[in-house]
């Protein structure tokens, strides 16, 4: 037996080119995968789309709301006062899930997407709280179910929050 010597596999004519062909069919797998990630994507760009115009058109109509209850004298209501900042707070969860499509599109780590969905529930917890009247419920217990309710799940997105923000302390810190 003889020994040949070592050669590299780029120097044999017969052997197949590594590197694949760009004129090679896809599948057609392949070509309806591409399609329904270019559909999902144009999508999720007409959604941010949508969400930045309801930002525009809410902040506006804030604006419009405030400057039509200063020569009135119903700015001091509060009332008033509270529907503003109810307001402003639904603006602010515009924006936290416009923040989350954006994520999706720009395919941000999972942690952050979790982050902005919990940082968009709290804000929306907070603003049913801020709004929260007795007076909207037809009993007294029925309230008091309301309000044992929101106070669960805001204790249980603070606690989601916590988790998120200690692991991701703990995963840097290795």
């Amino acid at each position: 037996m003889v020994d040949s010597p070592a050669t590299d596999p780029s120097d044999d004519p017969s052997a197949p080119d590594p590197t694949p062909d760009p004129n090679v069919a896809r599948t057609r797998g392949d070509r309806v995968s591409d399609a329904t990630n270019r559909f999902i994507h144009g999508v999720e760009l007409a959604a941010a789309a949508l969400f930045a115009l309801l930002f525009g058109i809410g902040v506006v109509d804030l604006a419009i709301q405030i400057a039509e209850s200063v020569p009135t004298g119903a700015i001091t209501d509060p009332n008033t006062v509270i529907g503003f900042i109810e307001t402003g707070l639904l603006l602010l969860i515009i924006v936290e899930v416009y923040e989350t499509v954006v994520a999706y599109i720009e395919q941000s780590d999972t942690r952050r997407i979790v982050r902005l969905v919990i940082y968009t529930g709290v804000i929306a917890m907070v603003r049913k709280v801020i709004i929260f009247r007795t007076t909207e419920y037809a009993t007294t217990q029925d309230a008091l179910f309301a309000a044992v309710s929101y106070t669960i799940i805001i204790g249980g997105l603070v606690a989601l929050l916590f988790v998120e923000r200690s692991v991701g302390t703990s995963l840097l810190a290795d």
